[in-house]
């Protein structure tokens, strides 16, 4: 899985969600310093991406995500994705 690919998909899916996301870059937060997402909206984000590429967020890391940058949680996406990539080829 390429990084470029979750990356477009986690753009497209903030346009869904009525985010603008022109001028988003890859050092972009993803809360309220950047993106700006509250808590729901990060929410359904991460529904939507662990739906979309099979890979798990826990409750207690809502608040982390919410610092991420597009690219660090672009790259957290696409390692978690290996890793199940991974476990599914043992």
């Amino acid at each position: 899985m390429q990084a470029a690919e979750i990356r477009a998909f986690v753009l497209e899916t903030l346009a869904e969600m009525n985010y603008d996301t022109e001028g988003i870059e890859d050092d972009s937060t993803l809360g309220p310093a950047g993106v700006d997402l509250e808590s729901l909206a990060l929410a359904e984000l991460a529904v939507r991406v662990e739906d979309r590429f099979g890979v798990r967020f826990a409750e207690e890391e809502s608040e982390e995500l919410a610092l991420m940058t597009v690219g660090e949680f672009t790259r957290t996406v696409a390692e978690r994705v290996g890793n199940v990539a991974s476990a599914g080829q043992a």
